[in-house]
């Protein structure tokens, strides 16, 4: 898991993330998240997700109690690890989301995040996953000190699959590898960025797994 200082030295807070989360929050919500929906940001950091998420209720789960300082009031907050979710409830979860995670476990706590997540999901329930794609950002991908294992998109949508997910959508060149890099920093360079066809500068996918009967 991160150390300590992970959010003063890799992940320091800044105000316009929030502009290119707002983005983001949109765009997937649009394709992906019903306004009806019940929703975790598993590793929600400083919920720029979940805080901008319409959705009828909503969660936000991390090891830091960081989550209790910058989630909105209406938000739901669980300071406690991925790997064990004991105090969520089995099928309770339409959506569960997660943004730059599963690279800073252990192969072993990925496994077992994944099994959590698929527990805690409703029947079809949907988990949608950002997250570096090494096959594209393998030359700058363990520039951040806490990248454990690494994650193609061919590796993970195996991976998910393996644990009886259904991969519905894969698309392996989706963002920027991190804000720092040549990220659109305008809310409409963003917007224009998310519709090109091809993707300058990506190092992130997208991929989003439905839940198996």
């Amino acid at each position: 898991m991160n150390p300590p200082d992970y959010f003063q030295v890799r992940f320091t807070y800044r105000q316009e993330r929030k502009r290119i989360w707002a983005v983001l929050t949109e765009y997937l919500a649009d394709l992906f998240i019903p306004p009806t929906s019940v929703v975790l940001d598993a590793g929600a950091g400083y919920c720029d997700f979940i805080n901008q998420l319409k959705a009828r209720e909503r969660h936000a789960l991390d090891t830091s109690p960081i989550i209790q300082k910058y989630a909105a009031p209406s938000v739901v907050t669980h300071v406690g690890s991925c790997v064990k979710m004991a105090d969520l409830t089995d099928n309770y979860f339409d959506i569960v989301f997660s943004s730059n995670l599963l690279e800073h476990l252990s192969r072993v706590e990925s496994i077992e995040t994944l099994n959590e997540i698929y527990r805690i999901l409703k029947d079809r329930g949907q988990l949608i996953l950002i997250q570096p794609n090494f096959r594209i950002c393998y030359k700058t991908y363990f520039d951040d000190y806490t990248h454990i294992q690494i994650f193609t998109d061919r590796s993970l949508s195996s991976l998910i699959e393996s644990i009886g997910f259904h991969l519905k959508y894969c698309a392996p060149k989706f963002l920027p590898l991190s804000f720092d890099s040549k990220f659109p920093k305008s809310s409409w360079l963003l917007k224009l960025y998310l519709f090109l066809p091809f993707k300058p500068f990506a190092g992130q996918m997208l991929l989003v797994a439905k839940k198996k009967l």
